[in-house]
């Protein structure tokens, strides 16, 4: 039989985050990332989506491991509900490591798992791989790429990454590193898609502490600044900004003091003696003495900054003498969020600068110059873009194209889709159980697609109740039909409506005495049936119709 190399994405493709892939060879298989996406408006209600790991549950035996190439949430943040399911080792590095023991603590399972630390440079051995960690430059500390040597050849997955000459901290890239694989060969490159529709390259982190620097002199406003949690690098510079000029640093945000907390107990993040103080103290000094770093630079509802601006937040209040810098750029799907935020934040009369108004903010992916940089110096075999919707892929495939990678040697693939590596071939063959699986609360995959339609049914066309109490014996009507709406129609205004939608019941609970038919859930349909056919042709709207059967 002959040996397959199978490459299988869980998430990540034609999407944006939930990233997780397999590797497998014979009785081996290791993870690569394990990450959560953010529901669309059509998902009601849910907090958070993972990937379904069903292929996983049912190999669990052979699995080795979870590699983490670094500490985003779209990238680590499915772990403590995966591992739930399937307790296999961790392979990361120290930040990344910090990061995820303290997102176990909440779950409480710190002490249920194994988390082993690597470095840039360093080889382990998982099964019959060999995974090497390539330091690369990314929007948080720590980001690694993986050169996986499997029986087949070398795999590398670049992880999320850009080309930054200037780091704020640690090295550049190591591009050398690279061309010496590529020099040995590499037979399949997977790389970040994120920024592929971008020409030229990303601009360095460090110049987003330059334009800090202009944003804090001469000015004599409250400077609060919305940025990414995971983003120490530019943590680490606002505070060195603000102790320049004086000013105290407080943090608002769970999550934002969460991550500041594990970085400086780490030593990613130096804070001058005296500068970081309690948020319950701002008050005790003046506002131009004052930085606030706060979490919700996306819009998010239950955020920092979200509840500053709709006046929501117990020790912040924004107003004139405000100056707020939004130090990111909204994720696709965010914009409308993010321009209420400012929007709101605009009308309390507090000065709002963003991405379009000043170099406050640079991506963490790397452009089209970088991404071509990669695929020169790496020469693979064969090709597959990850990271991205179908857009982002396409654009991805082109640049490998322009490359030199043949073009029958380009994979754009899609979730749970099998890319199958032989000696001497590669195709798309075949796919695996894979999906959605959302949290809501505490519940983990028990909101499927027959409770969102509901819930999307609800939002749109309103609920009606009909509640009825029958004679257990002769099954005559003996209270009712009451009738309840809700998020339908206002009843006080819709009284003939209402006595209408009573009539017809009555009428269809006397065609089911007639007709004999004391079936509860033949009763109910009817019931919903002829309300259903009436309240369409007098609306044209389709509430949610729930008969409720008592006996008696």
């Amino acid at each position: 039989m002959t040996e397959k190399l199978k490459i299988i994405p869980l998430g990540g493709l034609n999407e944006i985050g939930k990233n997780m892939t397999v590797v497998e060879y014979g009785g081996d298989i290791i993870v690569i990332d394990c990450g959560l996406a953010f529901p669309d408006e059509e998902m009601l209600g849910i907090d958070l989506v993972i990937p379904d790991v069903t292929y996983l549950k049912k190999h669990k035996s052979r699995v080795r491991g979870i590699i983490l190439t670094h500490g985003h949430e779209d990238h680590i943040g499915a772990i403590p509900y995966v591992l739930k399911e399937i307790n296999i080792p961790i392979y990361c590095t120290k930040l990344t490591a910090g990061i995820i023991e303290s997102r176990l603590q909440e779950h409480k399972m710190v002490d249920k798992v194994k988390i082993n630390r690597r470095g840039p440079g360093d080889h382990f051995k998982l099964g019959c791989f060999d995974i090497e960690f390539i330091s690369v430059n990314h929007s948080i500390a720590d980001a690694v790429a993986l050169a996986i040597t499997t029986p087949m050849g070398v795999v590398l997955h670049t992880g999320d990454f850009k080309i930054d000459a200037t780091p704020v901290a640690g090295e550049m890239i190591d591009l050398a590193r690279f061309g010496e694989l590529g020099k040995q060969g590499v037979l399949l490159l997977m790389s970040d898609s994120t920024n592929a529709e971008r020409r030229g390259h990303t601009m360095s982190e460090k110049s987003v502490g330059e334009a800090f620097d202009l944003q804090f002199k001469n000015c004599d406003q409250r400077i609060l600044i919305a940025t990414f949690a995971s983003n120490v690098h530019r943590l680490q510079q606002i505070i060195d900004v603000a102790a320049k000029y004086g000013r105290k640093v407080a943090i608002s945000g769970r999550s934002m003091e969460n991550i500041l907390n594990v970085a400086m107990n780490l030593e990613y993040v130096t804070v001058p003696k005296g500068t970081l103080i309690d948020l319950a103290a701002i008050n005790r000094y003046p506002k131009n003495k004052l930085c606030i770093i706060t979490t919700g630079s996306q819009g998010e509802p239950m955020s920092a900054l979200h509840r500053m601006a709709f006046s929501g937040h117990k020790q912040v209040e924004v107003g004139a003498g405000d100056r707020i810098l939004i130090a990111a750029s909204p994720i696709p799907g965010n914009e409308k969020s993010v321009y209420r935020l400012i929007n709101e934040l605009m009308k309390k009369g507090a000065e709002v600068v963003y991405e379009r108004l000043a170099e406050i903010h640079v991506s963490g992916h790397a452009c089209q110059e970088e991404l071509k940089t990669i695929l020169a110096l790496v020469k693979p075999k064969y090709f597959m873009p990850v990271h991205g919707e179908f857009r982002h892929l396409k654009n991805h495939a082109e640049l490998g194209r322009q490359t030199g990678v043949e073009s029958k040697n380009i994979f754009i693939g899609e979730t749970g889709r099998i890319l199958e590596i032989t000696k001497q071939t590669a195709k798309l063959a075949g796919t695996v159980q894979t999906g959605c699986v959302l949290i809501d609360g505490l519940g983990v995959g028990d909101v499927g697609n027959a409770v969102l339609r509901d819930r999307r049914h609800l939002a749109e066309d309103g609920l009606i109740i009909i509640t009825v109490t029958l004679d257990g014996t002769s099954g005559l009507v003996l209270a009712g039909p009451d009738i309840v709406s809700r998020g339908f129609i206002y009843v006080r205004e819709a009284e003939p409506l209402m006595e209408e939608i009573k009539k017809i019941a009555v009428k269809t609970l006397d065609k089911c005495e007639k007709e004999k038919i004391k079936d509860w859930a033949t009763m109910k349909t009817m019931i919903k049936d002829d309300l259903s056919i009436y309240l369409y042709k007098k609306t044209k709207r389709s509430p949610l119709i729930l008969p409720i059967i008592m006996e008696i």
